[in-house]
């Protein structure tokens, strides 16, 4: 947020804040607790932490929770704090994918508002069942794909949406890492074991855990929706069960009469030499762009005929989207962090706005279960294309 946005927004109590999952030895719980803490809009005050209640309540204790308010299990978290004066207003779910359908549920059904992980569900059925409770709930969904909290990337989404890219023709998305190059999961590691668990993580590996990063971002900038897909699908490292490498070509839907885009996705945990690769490129009838998150204060944009102009995040020329979700001057990097924690600040906006009972503010933009919705139905064909040796599959 701006600076003087973040001091009119303070203006309002600290949301409280329950979390289920990340707990000790977890990566992404610290992740956002940072985040939900930048620019102050939440207090954590409850969590079932951890798959057990004497690991969950030792999790309470390193961070300071009322022991009264350290569950052993997200349905009795849901159950007790719904009942509470001072109960939980939205809760974060840090767990495995397997976990978000039970618990986003018992929270939606209870009027707390959900910040979810992603991707949405480890499978499409329970992804559909979670969107039928989420449209009737009383609460707000928000699925955390934190990169499209960066400000370049908001400034690349506003440059196709005025219209100065032309027409689009092409998307290229990747996300290549090396960590899983060997079979970590054999050595107990918590991260890689989880992820590489079919009861889990879901069907798909690097095509969930990363690929769905990509195409998210990939769709989140360019507008597209996506049509159908042919993947190449690989488990490189010997007795993996989940694919740890993806090629994906795609086809996306017309846009106002124009020719259908083309897209192409490479998500890889076995890359040699990548930490983590994401970038996107999208290309149109009148300029190109290209924004990578190992470098994301800078947007490369290129008019046709044209050399190429570097766009830095806070400089000249980055637009409103941009300016509303950036915190300190040019020059200063922002990152990883901040990224995440914008999701966090954009859906403070829209739960204070649930409070007041008055509309959110239409600059407010964040990832909805619909947008789960459609990360799940990009991995479930992915698989479904990889087992019939690459064929187009309708999504």
């Amino acid at each position: 947020m701006t600076i003087e946005a973040s001091k009119s927004e303070q203006k309002s109590a600290r949301i409280r804040l329950g979390m289920v999952g990340g707990g000790q030895g977890a990566f992404i719980g610290a992740v956002h607790r940072m985040a939900a803490r930048l620019d102050d809009h939440y207090d954590l005050v409850a969590g079932a932490l951890s798959s057990t209640p004497e690991k969950s309540m030792a999790s309470g204790r390193d961070l300071g929770l009322d022991p009264a308010r350290c569950y052993g299990s997200f349905e009795e978290m849901a159950e007790k704090e719904a009942l509470r004066q001072d109960g939980i207003e939205a809760v974060s779910i840090v767990t495995p994918n397997h976990v978000h359908f039970a618990a986003a549920k018992a929270f939606l059904e209870r009027g707390i508002h959900v910040i979810c992980d992603k991707p949405l569900t480890s499978n499409l059925e329970d992804a559909k069942k979670l969107k039928a409770v989420a449209d009737k709930a009383k609460a707000l969904f928000i699925l955390t794909h934190n990169y499209t909290g960066y400000p370049m990337v908001r400034h690349a989404r506003e440059l196709v949406q005025t219209g100065e890219l032309g027409e689009i023709r092409l998307v290229q998305m990747e996300y290549p890492q090396d960590w899983l190059s060997e079979p970590v999961e054999q050595t107990g590691a918590k991260q890689a074991v989880w992820r590489t668990d079919p009861a889990q993580s879901g069907a798909g590996g690097s095509t969930g855990d990363i690929g769905t990063h990509a195409y998210n971002l990939g769709c989140f900038i360019s507008g597209l929706e996506l049509d159908e897909l042919a993947a190449d699908v690989d488990s490189f490292v010997p007795g993996r069960r989940l694919d740890d490498n993806a090629h994906v070509m795609m086809r996306f839907k017309a846009q106002d009469g124009g020719r259908p885009a083309k897209g192409l996705l490479w998500c890889s945990q076995v890359a040699v030499g990548h930490e983590n690769g994401l970038k996107v490129r999208v290309y149109g009838t009148k300029a190109g762009l290209e924004w990578t998150q190992a470098d994301p204060n800078y947007l490369w944009f290129t008019r046709l005929g044209e050399p190429k102009q570097l766009i830095t995040r806070g400089g000249a020329g980055a637009g409103a989207a941009a300016a509303r979700v950036t915190r300190i001057p040019s020059g200063h990097p922002e990152g990883y962090l901040e990224a995440f924690a914008t999701i966090y600040s954009e859906a403070a906006a829209a739960i204070n706005a649930a409070r007041a009972g008055t509309p959110v503010d239409p600059s407010v933009v964040y990832p909805t279960v619909d947008d789960g919705v459609k990360g799940v139905t990009f991995v479930t064909a992915c698989i479904e294309s990889g087992k019939q040796n690459g064929a187009w599959v309708k999504v």
